[in-house]
Formats: C-alpha cells, sequence, structure tokens
C-alpha cells in the first residue's frame, strides 16, 4: 500500500478529482494549504502591492493498493498540470499497514468495500 500526497492548484482541484475518480480512486481527503515558493516578487494591482510569494494551493491525500499507485499519479499529473511554474508535488510514502476500525479488517482489504 502507499500514500500518495499532492500539492496542487485549487483551480485544477475538480479536474484531478475527476481523473482519480476514473482510475478507481474514489475516497480522499483534501484540505486547504498556504505555501512558499521560490518566486520572490509583488504584484501591483490599482496602486496596491500584493504578495505573490505566499502561494495558496490544495493538498490531497489518500492511500491505495499498489496497482492504483501508477494510474493516480499519471492521472494527478496530467488533469494538474497547466506548464507553468507553481503546478505542485506529488510525494508517495508505503504505507507499513491499515485497519479498517468498524470492522477489524487489517491490510489492503480494509481500504475499500469488498466486491
Amino acid at each position: 500500500m502507499k500514500k500518495i500526497e499532492a500539492i496542487i492548484r485549487r483551480s485544477q482541484f475538480e479536474e484531478v478529482l475527476e481523473a482519480l475518480h476514473e482510475v478507481g480512486i474514489d475516497f480522499l481527503t483534501y484540505w486547504d494549504v498556504t505555501g512558499v515558493g521560490n518566486e520572490k516578487s509583488a504584484a501591483i494591482y490599482r496602486a496596491t502591492v500584493y504578495e505573490t510569494r505566499l502561494i495558496e494551493r490544495r493538498t490531497i491525500s489518500f492511500v491505495c493498493r499498489d496497482k492504483f499507485v501508477d494510474a493516480s499519479i499519471e492521472a494527478i499529473v496530467k488533469s494538474a498540470q497547466t506548464g507553468e511554474m507553481g503546478d505542485g508535488k506529488i510525494f508517495i510514502s508505503t504505507v507499513d499497514e491499515s485497519v479498517r476500525i468498524r470492522t477489524g479488517e487489517r491490510g489492503p482489504e480494509s481500504l475499500y468495500i469488498k466486491e
């Protein structure tokens, strides 16, 4: 099992969500985050200076079976990519164990409803 965390543009969230659904990822967690990027500049709009180095993004996180990892990463990249700086990052880590609290099931079987 792998945990996939992706930091993406908020504007791309719906596209990423749809792409993940198409590859079989139906359960995930997300939250809004603010980070500091490499760009060190400011924008001026109507005589007001706005700091652009603080970047608002959305983080999504989910655990999936190993067979879904490559398809999930490809779906995120294709749907989140704009080609501009700040498209985001994906982090993949190994999950040693998972437990479904309701039933006590362990391992990959605890991730999804049995078919």
